[in-house]
């Protein structure tokens, strides 16, 4: 197997990195670091790096049609003025924040940004699953999963893909992108969860959709990215030089750079010293492109 060029895109290590989105007008790299309370920039071609610390947990991103980021946030959603750092509250965090926050969020192919919670406590499957709907906030659906994750959408926007990290499950559902409604929740890949055992190879995480509809994941724990066909086929794994990558987007002029964030909040000192680029942002030059990511639409 062919050795993967990885390139460190940030090398001040997050503690745990997440939701990796490209900015096509900006033609930067965002990404939060959810122990860290920061959002960040890189933009590209420049290398300049800019954050901005937030108030409570972030954990999720989108752009919106008047180029603002919306922000998902323990204690609530608010919209990011990258410009002059100016925030603006949408609403209050709709659950118990002593117990919950808001995890993984995607906007679907009609402009609705979709948000899922992980339930802490971890003791039962409460976690659920909310939709920022022109700046309104609804229930989507509670409980069967404790900490939601993997959202992603066929090109065709008929299809939504979801993972429940807890349970290493990745699902699928019809999707009426006209409407929101989903249904026919079926399973499409459940991996291993006895990490004794030696096809233990971590649990799913952050995703995306590439320009062929094939899902991209990161393996949380797995030191491995997977692409998977919507029939659950894993169709190609990359070896990563972290442990616990936790998300991935494509970006860059043509979209054929993937970008990885990781964590290394928590992490055993023999794992850190195992794999030092924990935490770090890396990219992988691709031979497949990515999608252009859907604006929230206010």
């Amino acid at each position: 197997m062919a050795t993967e060029k990885f390139e460190v895109v940030h090398d001040a290590p997050m503690l745990v990195g997440e939701s990796a989105i490209w900015h096509e007008v900006e033609s930067a790299l965002y990404w939060v670091d959810i122990e860290g309370y920061t959002v960040n920039r890189l933009h590209a071609a420049s290398g300049k790096f800019t954050s901005w610390k937030m108030g409570s947990h972030p954990s999720a991103l989108a752009i919106d049609d008047n180029n603002f980021l919306v922000v998902a946030t323990r204690h609530g959603l608010l919209r990011l003025n990258t410009t002059d750092g100016s925030e603006k509250p949408i609403t209050d965090a709709p659950y118990d924040p002593s117990k919950v926050r808001f995890n993984d969020g995607r906007v679907d192919p009609a402009g609705r940004f979709w948000i899922g919670t992980m339930y802490e406590p971890r003791d039962q499957p409460a976690a659920e699953m909310y939709v920022l709907d022109k700046d309104q906030l609804r229930q989507a659906w509670s409980g069967g999963m404790t900490n939601s994750n993997g959202l992603a959408w066929s090109l065709d926007g008929r299809t939504m893909y979801h993972a429940d990290t807890t349970t290493h499950r990745i699902d699928c559902y019809d999707f009426d992108p006209a409407t929101g409604e989903q249904s026919n929740r079926r399973t499409i890949v459940t991996f291993p969860s006895d990490k004794s055992a030696a096809d233990y190879g971590g649990r799913p995480d952050g995703a995306t959709m590439d320009s062929e509809g094939m899902y991209w994941v990161a393996m949380f724990e797995g030191a491995r990215i997977l692409r998977i066909a919507p029939n659950g086929e894993i169709l190609r794994e990359i070896k990563l030089p972290v442990k616990c990558p936790t998300s991935v987007a494509f970006g860059g002029p043509d979209l054929r750079t993937l970008y990885i964030t990781s964590a290394s909040h928590g992490r055993s000192k023999e794992e850190l010293e195992q794999y030092p680029l924990s935490g770090k942002v890396l990219c992988l030059k691709m031979d497949v492109a990515g999608r252009e990511e859907p604006e929230y639409r206010a």
